[in-house]
């Protein structure tokens, strides 16, 4: 029996785009200021319109062949060598990558050859603090690296210097900082790290993703900033995104070395095959021009007064932010925040954070069309709510504390949200790896992520999430994780 196509008949222009503006409707906005994760607003007119316009002009560009296309590798150079200056030291180069997870996947896997190659390591491993970004511990199992995770500190949580420097051995092939972290944004001790590495002849990166287009700026508008980049002794490479505090469209980032012989260990190169003979400086091969081309716009539009000043606007907005959170009875900023990140908890009545409260509070924020992205308790670490400023915020934070203020009493008036002990106790005794679809489909469906909509929630998520994230907090690592992919692997299919 023939089964209906998956694609409709041809429709017109206007009908196919009336759709997907309805579609994209019923997402969290990413202008406005209201949205504290994913998204970075940089609050100016007719920026989106001119990355729109680049991005056309170079949107049937492929970035593969430079050969065929000269133009991109002048543009990529044009990127790399803005970032060289404000990040770098004489002589280092670096790549234009789709975001912060390539970045890091590139950077460590240059780590990885040079120590072969120089060293004659053979089983790799990445030293790490416990805040560093899960991009760091998915390039590890792409990679087959040894991840060794380092405790930070249970104050200021910056990654301990003197521990890590332990933790370094023979086998490292990498040691890792943050400028900032983007779970509680603070900036790594980086000249302590670096030089523990250097010591031992180790490579030691630093991930700038978030601060690496503003931390400088927010130096040149008056602000102290710790020392980060390449040009710390001991720091040999570096990523920064430029979707975030650069402004561009998503998928635009650079990875940085301290020279091209390092960088030389990040390309793929092939010859052993008829076709056309392969090099590859990063993972993709054919890419889009098209993302390149609107990165480099958008800096020649902003460019530097332009970037001090936006940096200036957010230094204010964290401010005012840091003033009203810390002066809020029942509310604990969570370490000295040196960047544009805040992550904060409420406290019950003996300071001690408050889980339960701080789930209800981000419903209760969503509730009156705010976003602030929930961050589960890790080794010690307390839960947390965590929001991203930008400039577009800069005006919406008087707003935000009062609707905190509201938020926090409705939260507390609320009964207590727990997970059910007599299934945390079981699940500690189950091996994720060996259960069946039903029996992950019936934990699914006891945990809400059974793709049932309770009414207004998002695609296979209930409205209110609390219930959700505390069990998911109370569960054994390896069975998160496990049902996490099952859930979205139930939400991506056909």
């Amino acid at each position: 029996m023939p089964t209906d196509p998956a694609l409709p008949q041809g429709r017109a222009a206007h009908d196919v785009l009336g759709e997907l503006r309805a579609l994209r409707a019923k997402d969290a906005p990413t202008r406005g200021g209201r949205t504290f994760a994913y998204v970075y607003d940089p609050g100016l007119d007719g920026l989106d319109e001119l990355a729109a316009e680049a991005y056309a002009a170079y949107a049937s560009v492929n970035g593969l062949d430079m050969t065929v296309f000269p133009s991109v590798a002048r543009l990529e150079n044009d990127l790399v060598a803005a970032a060289v200056s404000l990040l770098g030291t004489p002589g280092a180069q670096g790549s234009f990558t789709s975001g912060g997870t390539e970045s890091i996947l590139l950077a460590v896997k240059t780590a990885r050859d040079h120590a072969r190659a120089v060293r004659g390591v053979t089983a790799p491993r990445l030293v790490l603090p416990s805040t560093a970004h899960a991009a760091f511990h998915k390039a590890a199992a792409y990679l087959g690296l040894e991840t060794v995770v380092v405790p930070v500190d249970a104050r200021t949580f910056r990654a301990d210097a003197a521990a890590t420097a332990a933790a370094v051995t023979e086998q490292t092939a990498l040691v890792v900082a943050s400028a900032p972290s983007y779970a509680h944004g603070v900036v790594d001790p980086v000249p302590e790290i670096a030089a523990a590495a250097a010591e031992r002849g180790v490579l030691c990166h630093v991930d700038a993703c978030i601060g690496g287009w503003l931390l400088p700026y927010l130096r040149r508008a008056g602000r102290q900033v710790p020392d980060f980049d390449l040009s710390v002794p001991g720091v040999t490479s570096l990523s920064v995104d430029l979707h975030k505090y650069g402004y561009s469209d998503k998928g635009a980032s650079v990875v940085l070395y301290r020279d091209a012989g390092l960088r030389r260990h990040q390309y793929f190169a092939h010859a052993g095959w008829p076709g056309y003979p392969v090099v590859n400086p990063t993972v993709q091969g054919s890419k889009p021009a098209g993302l390149l081309a609107q990165a480099w716009a958008v800096q020649r539009h902003i460019g530097e007064d332009g970037y001090t000043a936006l940096a200036e606007r957010i230094a204010v907005s964290m401010d005012r932010l840091l003033t009203g959170l810390r002066a809020m009875d029942g509310v604990r900023v969570l370490g000295d925040p040196e960047a544009s990140l805040v992550a904060f908890t409420p406290t019950g009545a003996d300071g001690a954070p408050d889980a339960s409260r701080m789930l209800h509070l981000a419903d209760e924020m969503r509730e009156r069309g705010w976003y602030l992205q929930p961050q589960l308790s890790f080794d010690g670490l307390p839960p947390n709510l965590h929001l991203t400023l930008t400039p577009a915020t800069q005006g919406r934070v008087d707003a935000l504390l009062g609707d905190l203020r509201t938020s926090l009493d409705a939260a507390r008036a609320r009964e207590p949200v727990t997970a059910d002990p007599g299934l945390v106790r079981l699940a500690a005794d189950l091996d994720p790896d060996a259960l069946g679809s039903d029996e992950i489909a019936a934990v699914l469906a006891f945990a809400g992520l059974d793709g049932k909509d309770d009414g207004g929630g998002a695609v296979g998520l209930p409205r209110r999430m609390a219930p959700v994230l505390a069990l998911l907090d109370a569960l054994p690592r390896r069975l998160k994780e496990r049902l996490l992919i099952e859930f979205v692997g139930s939400v991506f299919r056909v």
